[in-house]
């Protein structure tokens, strides 16, 4: 079921979600979280496509809010979507005039009460995350580096603004290539002597699995180029031989080990909806991700720590 309402207000967007669960049959509410995608016109379908996918995983009332025409007269218009394509509710804001500089106070009173509240950014994030209004709302905030024109000015920014509940999509996808590299090494190996992360130039996610190894290691870690797509390698030098991860193709890695026959392992390149869904799994801070963003901006071929274990 779908509802327009033009020139509204919060009052009526709640007697209009009421009413739409009245006539489904009383559906239950039964949310986990409120969603808060920041976004604009020409991202917002693909946004709303992907919370809808994790909304599978994790009801949600899902509520995007986008800013248009900055000089017209405040008006807020509403589009509110429930029981179509998730199990969740979903309601698009658009926000003219001055209004959308209060986006927050439109907000607050549509989050559903007493669960967690997510804020994410698909496109361009604010400096600081956590300072923003929106961003303050919320438990959690999701950024993406990628998605930046610049992405490596883009993480190192959020690497000085970081808050407790940060996190960016960046750090997301490497989730596989971590679980993987941990269960790699924690089989008996010869001493590591260095690493090497290979990506396509301007990955953020190269940049923090290189910070994330040498941290976890206390190796140096080199960031290189390759062609792509993605990260396409990540290899230790030992004394034996190199130990070699290696995905040219963003679906399939092939495992190298000095002494040992290769090892093929699925290993494919996740969509939005994916990463969203993993993210919205947790709602604490992640440790980790605070740690690795640290050694980040100091730089990974600073100080190098005494040998360890991957921790994820």
């Amino acid at each position: 079921m779908t509802i327009d309402l033009t020139d509204t207000t919060t009052t009526a967007i709640e007697h209009a979600l009421t009413e739409a669960r009245r006539r489904l049959g009383g559906m239950a509410v039964g949310m986990v979280l409120t969603l808060i995608i920041v976004t604009d016109e020409a991202e917002q379908y693909d946004a709303i496509r992907a919370a809808n996918e994790a909304a599978r995983e994790h009801p949600a009332r899902v509520i995007a809010v986008i800013t248009r025409k900055a000089r017209a007269d405040s008006r807020l218009d509403a589009e509110i979507r429930v029981g179509e394509t998730s199990p969740g509710e979903t309601i698009v804001l658009r926000m003219y005039g001055s209004l959308g500089q209060h986006a927050d106070s439109v907000v607050a009173p549509l989050l559903v009460p007493d669960v967690p509240v997510v804020t994410w950014w698909p496109d361009n994030a604010p400096s600081i995350p956590a300072s923003d209004p929106l961003g303050a709302l919320a438990q959690r905030r999701v950024t993406d580096s990628a998605a930046s024109d610049t992405p490596r000015e883009a993480l190192a920014s959020l690497a000085r603004a970081y808050h407790p509940g940060d996190t960016d999509f960046g750090w997301t996808r490497a989730t596989s290539w971590r679980t993987l590299l941990a269960a790699t090494l924690d089989q008996p190996h010869p001493p590591l002597e260095g690493g090497e992360v290979q990506a396509e130039e301007g990955n953020p996610t190269a940049d923090l699995m290189a910070a994330w190894l040498s941290l976890r290691l206390g190796i140096p870690v080199r960031r290189t180029v390759s062609p792509g797509p993605g990260i396409t390698g990540v290899s230790f030098s030992t004394g034996p031989g190199a130990i070699v991860l290696s995905r040219p193709d963003g679906r399939t890695a092939t495992l190298s080990w000095p002494g040992r026959p290769d090892r093929m392992v699925a290993l494919h390149r996740r969509d939005i909806g994916e990463l969203l869904a993993e993210e919205l799994r947790r709602l604490d801070p992640d440790d980790v991700y605070a740690e690795t963003l640290g050694r980040l901006e100091a730089g990974v071929a600073g100080a190098v720590d005494a040998p360890g274990e991957l921790s994820l």
